[in-house]
């Protein structure tokens, strides 16, 4: 039996793409944690897991010939609020979102490794 790497790739999406909507909603509705909160965080969190929930995630378990380069804009993007969140708001930004961010950009990298997994095993078989 051959276990379909992109199902699992899009599972994994899809979690931590409703956890994102989950956290960053609770915020937006006003139950704010016992630490200062950036502003744009929450929306940012918020709005990337709506689309990973709806277009990403579904685009890697349909094998749409996006689902790659999706998933690599995706990882970019939380990388490169990382890079924000570690330079701008060094001093500001709370714990947690640090957590949360490396997280989400461990969990991408497994992502992208099962889509290349996936892709490789494609091609050679």
């Amino acid at each position: 039996m051959k276990i379909n790497l992109n199902k699992i790739a899009a599972i994994l999406a899809f979690i931590i793409g409703a956890m994102a909507v989950f956290a960053g909603g609770q915020v937006l509705l006003g139950k704010l944690p016992d630490y200062y909160v950036i502003n744009w965080l929450p929306v940012y969190n918020y709005t990337a897991g709506i689309l990973t929930v709806f277009v990403t995630a579904i685009l890697i378990w349909s094998k749409h010939r996006l689902a790659m380069p999706v998933a690599i804009a995706t990882f970019g993007l939380h990388t490169l609020v990382m890079l924000i969140l570690q330079t701008s708001y060094r001093g500001v930004v709370a714990i947690d979102s640090i957590v949360a961010m490396t997280v989400r950009m461990i969990v991408w990298i497994i992502i992208l490794v099962l889509l290349y997994a996936q892709a490789r095993r494609k091609l050679y078989s």
